[in-house]
C-alpha cells in the first residue's frame, strides 16, 4: 500500500499524527508513505521537534519522499503523481481550519490543498482530521518563556546554550528558529521555560466549514488522528 500523508500547520493533533504514522510503519515496514509538507506545516514541524523525525516514516527513495513546499515552485509537480494511480490514499493530518477552508472553496494553493484538488481528480480517496471541528479543544503549546517568572538574567543558561540562538534579548524564544530540543528546560534554574497546553474555542465558521467538507465527493473527515490506524488496518 502507498500513502501520502499531508501535514499543515497547526499544532494540534501534530504529535498524536506522528505517533499514528509511526505505529502504521513499526506494523507494516512495507507500508511506502510521502509526505507533503505545507510551508506552515514546516515551520510548526520544527516548533515541535519532529521535522527531523521524519524520515523514520518516509526514509527516502522512490514513494517514500519527504516533500517540502519551498522546494516545489508554484506548480507543485510532484502532486500529478495522483493522477497517475500512484497512491491509495491521501491523508491530511493535521487540518489546519485555512485548510479546510481552502479546501471547501476549491482553493488550490498550497502543496497539500494542490494534492487535495488533484488527489479528487484522480479518484484517490481523501482522508482529512481537522483541527477546529466544535466546541473547545486544548492544544499543545511549542516552548515559551514564561515572563512572571524569569528573572531577566545577565548571564542566561538558555539562551548561552541554544544550538539554535533562537533566544532574543526581550526575552522571548523565537519559534522560527527553536527546534523543538527542549534543552533550555532544565536549564533555566527559575523553571521559566515550558510547554503546556491552551483552550481554544473553535469559531461557528470553522465548524461550518468542516460541515461543508463531510459533503464533498472523494473525501472523508476523519474526528482524530487515532481513527487513520482503524482506517488502514
Amino acid at each position: 500500500m502507498r500513502i501520502a500523508w499531508g501535514i499543515t500547520g497547526a499544532g494540534h493533533y501534530l504529535s498524536e499524527s506522528y505517533e499514528v504514522f509511526s505505529e502504521l510503519k513499526q506494523r507494516h515496514p512495507d507500508l511506502k508513505v510521502s509526505i507533503f509538507i505545507s510551508g506552515a506545516g514546516e515551520e510548526v514541524l520544527k516548533m515541535y521537534g519532529l521535522l527531523g523525525s521524519l524520515d523514520s516514516i518516509a526514509p527516502g527513495g522512490y514513494m517514500e519522499e519527504i516533500f517540502l513546499e519551498r522546494d516545489q515552485g508554484k506548480s507543485y509537480p510532484k502532486v500529478g503523481r495522483f493522477l497517475m494511480d500512484k497512491y491509495d490514499h491521501l491523508i491530511i493530518s493535521p487540518a489546519t481550519s485555512n485548510t479546510v477552508a481552502k479546501i471547501t472553496h476549491g482553493i488550490a494553493d498550497t502543496l497539500v490543498t494542490n494534492a487535495v484538488t488533484q488527489a479528487v481528480k484522480g479518484s484517490v480517496p481523501v482522508h482529512i482530521v481537522p483541527v477546529d471541528i466544535a466546541g473547545v479543544v486544548r492544544s499543545e503549546l511549542p516552548y515559551n518563556i514564561d515572563r512572571d517568572l524569569c528573572q531577566n538574567c545577565e548571564d542566561c543558561p538558555p539562551k548561552n546554550e541554544c544550538p539554535k540562538q533562537a533566544f532574543t534579548d526581550e526575552p522571548q524564544i523565537d519559534l522560527l528558529l527553536c527546534d523543538g530540543c527542549g534543552n533550555c528546560v532544565d536549564l533555566c534554574p527559575y523553571k521559566a521555560i515550558k510547554g503546556g497546553e491552551v483552550e481554544l474555542r473553535i469559531r461557528d465558521i470553522d465548524s461550518r466549514n468542516v460541515r461543508i467538507l463531510r459533503g464533498l465527493d472523494e473525501i472523508t473527515v476523519l474526528d482524530e488522528p487515532s481513527a487513520i490506524l482503524e482506517l488502514i488496518l
